[in-house]
């Protein structure tokens, strides 16, 4: 790798503790990441990170919830937290002279948040309100039953807010079960990027979670397989939403920028093939775009559309023909270097902020164990060779893998005719 642009420690309890000081700015943003998700859930508590999630800043025993809020809004900082199928991340992003408050806040609500009974029944009714919002939104609904369609039953292909009737359930022991088994210092990576010191940040962080120790253990289930499959969830709605996919790479996987490449081309951007084809000189769908989902040991490309009802039959085979023109004919190699510009403008736009430099620390540390400087992803970019790409696009792309999942007013038939 090439010379990288941040500072790696590892303290005695085993957590890593990762940081990259950006001199020109004035803030620094500051996560929590621990390696679990939805998928890491037992069905029956399926859900229970997310929900976990929302519980860590109700109360600790030295702050109330509105203590919590009210010091981080009193520096002008922001303080929040998201779930994946992989990660629960906890993030906060304040001036740089204000990091100390945001690692006391952030490892009081990690290590000693009240979950309180009462606080757990008025957050059940928040998610399932959550679940409920999703479910009324099918271009987002339509991205989880896509997953549960094509991975079937593991448990990687559970939608991360759960199930009304897992939410239902929890108690303050399986939430307190949960974080006992897995948010452990070797599953816990502390990242900041910013207006910061490394050692001063590492001593906070070591002084802040003094006590925290043991090891999480877990054995992971083999890979989900993709099933090549129609499902269709008929309703009452004016467009047809859709998404029609294949299996992808995980994230380390050594053709990942190839994957790029393909999706940047296909559908990733306003001058992506399907974009140009099937809104621009068709008129066929208002929303249409491709995005590649990678895990730790599986992946996704899918295309997503929003159409009519009566054009989706041609809005599939119009996706279809872009796929296999990719697949069966030579990439011209102007349009490859157009690809390998465009994605790393976009990759160096994107990393301009103190929050987006975080979380590429923090996942490159997860998926890894190592991270790549920028030059090092850029190099990578620019040695997919065009044998390299339709290699790939033969091996991504192949019509017997597509599964598609629509939400809408239209019969399977129609789909397939």
């Amino acid at each position: 790798m090439g010379r990288l642009s941040y500072n790696r420690q590892v303290l005695p309890n085993g957590m890593v503790v990762l940081t990259e000081r950006m001199p020109a700015v004035k803030s620094a943003a500051i996560g929590m990441w621990v390696r679990v998700g939805s998928r890491d859930e037992a069905g029956e508590v399926a859900g229970i990170s997310h929900f976990i999630e929302h519980m860590l800043f109700k109360g600790t025993r030295r702050r109330s919830a509105q203590d919590i809020a009210m010091a981080i809004d009193a520096v002008g900082g922001t303080l929040d937290a998201f779930t994946s199928r992989e990660t629960t991340c906890f993030y906060a992003k304040v001036l740089g002279e204000h990091l100390p408050l945001a690692i006391d806040i952030l490892a009081d609500t990690f290590l000693h948040s009240n979950l309180d009974p009462k606080d757990i029944e008025r957050e059940r009714d928040v998610v399932l309100q959550e679940i409920k919002m999703v479910e009324d939104t099918p271009d987002d609904l339509v991205h989880d039953l896509f997953a549960e369609a094509i991975w079937s039953d593991h448990p990687v292909a559970r939608p991360i807010l759960g199930r009304k009737e897992t939410v239902r359930a929890f108690t303050q022991d399986d939430v307190r079960s949960h974080m006992d088994r897995f948010y452990r210092p070797n599953r816990t990576v502390v990242v900041a990027a910013g207006d910061l010191e490394h050692e001063r940040l590492v001593d906070l962080v070591a002084q802040a979670f003094n006590g925290f120790e043991g090891r999480s253990v877990y054995a992971d289930l083999p890979p989900p397989s993709c099933t090549a499959t129609v499902r269709v969830e008929e309703r009452d709605t004016a467009q047809l939403h859709m998404c029609l996919g294949m299996d992808g790479l995980p994230h380390a996987h050594k053709d990942r920028y190839a994957l790029y490449l393909l999706n940047a081309m296909l559908g990733g951007s306003m001058s992506s093939r399907l974009f140009q084809e099937i809104r621009e000189k068709r008129g066929l769908a208002y929303s249409i775009y491709s995005y590649q989902a990678s895990y730790r040991d599986c992946g996704l490309l899918v295309v997503y559309a929003g159409t009519n009802p009566d054009s989706s039959g041609q809005v599939v085979d119009l996706i279809r023909t872009e796929c296999a023109r990719l697949r069966n004919q030579p990439i011209d190699p102007g349009d490859l270097q157009r690809a390998k510009d465009q994605l790393k403008g976009s990759l160096l736009l994107g990393l301009e902020g103190t929050s987006s430099r975080m979380t590429r620390l923090a996942k490159t540390e997860i998926y890894f164990e190592g991270t790549y400087s920028l030059d090092d992803i850029i190099a990578g970019i620019d040695s997919v060779s065009s044998d390299q790409f339709e290699s790939l696009t033969r091996r991504i792309l192949r019509d017997e893998a597509f599964a598609i999942t629509t939400i809408g007013p239209v019969a399977q038939a129609a789909l397939l005719s």
